[in-house]
């Protein structure tokens, strides 16, 4: 006689069933599957600072690391990441009660968003979305709400997002520079926004993992340095854009102690702790010379160039991007809409691998025919890349 069990019920919990394997993991496994070139997900193919990879090193010969760090992260990484918001942005946090070592970026967010909402809260943010923002938003039992981004400058609407403000609303996230139209922020539209969410008393949660990389004349400037924001924001970054080891996981939030109280009391229970002798090796590059960041921010810049370059030659046309690893295009000059069937295909059709940004949005409308590349890549393999896009050029 059969038994009826709990066992009846799917087993993901409901509030992840819209959430599946990632796009990055479905199109990575392409390019391994195929050989192709992987200009999808946005890791480089170079290493970081030699200097910074031999602390790791002496971190692990010295025996610093190994065993469980302080679980705020050791106290050297976070005087680094302190006297970093000081010299370039002029943000003074104290580093034992106001900064808070993560595993990456996305676990930050994600602790976030577990600290701060309960159910029923609403979120804001920009759509087309990092996938994570969704799924976190999902585990904390809140909602999100998009503000969307539209081509071709990808420019927030700032009496939409007014508009989007209700009762239920609890907190903005943003991310500048934008990941993946390459949007960045500028002073007006962050005053503006600042304004906001002084007016209505919302909480703000920044994702600035690409700070060091606004190109051209744009400039990242973090929201927390306008007026009223610094008590009401947790800015989020990360070592792996910056400084080129994405494998580390390395991490961090800044904020008024008391949001960064409630934060760590969440991180707690997902890592606990992480990355120890990779911890310091990231104190020693946070305080790398002014020369490295601007010549990796004209480095990338350059790279972004030279794939834009590329992409126009093949047909598609390009939004250029004021900051980040990644270019959004648009297929349309292919005779083609659907950018998921597109990236799907492309890896058998020419041998490389992209992104469909229409996954990143809820409208499966917005973004159906964008596609976006990353340049983080060697010279030789973005034009290797965009001489086989070339060959399907209409």
């Amino acid at each position: 006689m059969a038994v009826m069990t709990s066992s009846a019920r799917p087993h993901l919990n409901r509030r992840l069933a819209e959430f599946g394997t990632t796009v990055f993991a479905e199109m990575s496994a392409l390019a391994a599957a195929t050989g192709a070139i992987n200009l999808g997900q946005g890791f480089p193919d170079t290493d970081g600072p030699e200097e910074v990879r031999e602390a790791a090193v002496r971190a692990l010969r010295d025996g610093r690391g190994n065993q469980y760090p302080p679980g705020p992260g050791i106290p050297e990484l976070r005087a680094a990441i302190s006297e970093h918001q000081q010299r370039f942005y002029g943000l003074s946090f104290d580093p034992d009660t106001e900064v808070l070592v993560t595993a990456g970026a996305t676990e930050a967010i994600a602790a976030t968003m577990l600290a701060l909402l309960e159910p029923g809260d609403e979120v804001i943010a920009f759509e087309p979305f990092y996938d994570s923002y969704a799924a976190c938003i999902a585990m904390a039992g809140a909602k999100r709400v998009p503000l969307t981004l539209r081509a071709p400058s990808f420019r927030p609407d700032l009496d939409e997002l007014r508009a989007k403000i209700t009762p239920r609303t609890r907190l903005l996230l943003l991310n500048t520079p934008h990941n993946p139209t390459g949007m960045v922020l500028t002073a007006e539209e962050q005053s503006a926004i600042a304004a906001l969410a002084v007016e209505h008393g919302l909480l703000v949660v920044t994702d600035e993992v690409y700070e060091h990389l606004a190109f051209d004349d744009a400039a990242h400037i973090p929201i927390a340095t306008f007026p009223g924001m610094r008590e009401r924001t947790v800015s989020i970054s990360s070592a792996g854009k910056t400084f080129s080891f994405t494998g580390w996981k390395v991490g961090w939030a800044t904020a008024d102690g008391p949001l960064i109280a409630a934060v760590r009391t969440a991180k707690q229970y997902l890592t606990y702790v992480n990355a120890g002798p990779f911890q310091y090796a990231i104190a020693e590059a946070l305080r790398l010379p002014d020369a490295y960041f601007d010549d990796f921010r004209a480095d990338l810049q350059r790279k972004r160039d030279l794939l834009s370059d590329g992409l126009r030659a093949a047909g598609l046309e390009v939004y250029q991007p004021q900051g980040t690893y990644f270019i959004t295009t648009d297929i349309t000059p292919f005779g083609e809409k659907d950018a998921y069937a597109f990236c799907r295909a492309l890896p058998e059709r020419c041998g490389v691998v992209a992104i469909p940004n229409s996954v990143f949005y809820d409208d499966p409308d917005a973004g159906r025919s964008q596609v976006r590349f990353t340049f983080c890549k060697k010279d030789d393999v973005l034009h290797e890349a965009t001489a086989r896009l070339q060959r399907l050029a209409p």
